[in-house]
């Protein structure tokens, strides 16, 4: 058990997805994704997410996404947030708002 006092810890924020790139040096699929958080400024992040999503379905998608850890070099893309999903049968299916909404709210 946490207490919501450890959940607030986790910044979780929307973005929109500007741009989706498939990262030649990944061992294993995975985008590079530049990711709009209005107020927040454009984060990328590298995402194994290619089993279920093209680059042209991304593009424009709202996702949740962490953006308080500390970036992570992945496959020479520093990854600045992390893009939530639900790992499924088929691949990660990604978490987003039901209804568009302005880049950088905060989840609660």
């Amino acid at each position: 058990m946490i207490r919501y006092d450890d959940f607030e810890k986790v910044d979780m924020r929307i973005g929109t997805i500007l741009k989706a790139e498939l990262n030649p040096r990944a061992r294993k699929p995975a985008y590079t994704l530049t990711i709009d958080f209005g107020p927040l400024g454009k984060k990328t992040s590298s995402a194994q997410i290619t089993d279920l999503y093209s680059p042209d379905e991304l593009t424009g998608r709202q996702v949740v996404a962490v953006i308080n850890f500390p970036p992570k070099k992945i496959a020479g893309v520093s990854s600045e947030v992390l893009v939530l999903g639900v790992d499924g049968d088929g691949g990660v299916t990604l978490l987003g708002p039901e209804r568009e909404v302005q880049n950088g709210k905060r989840i609660y």
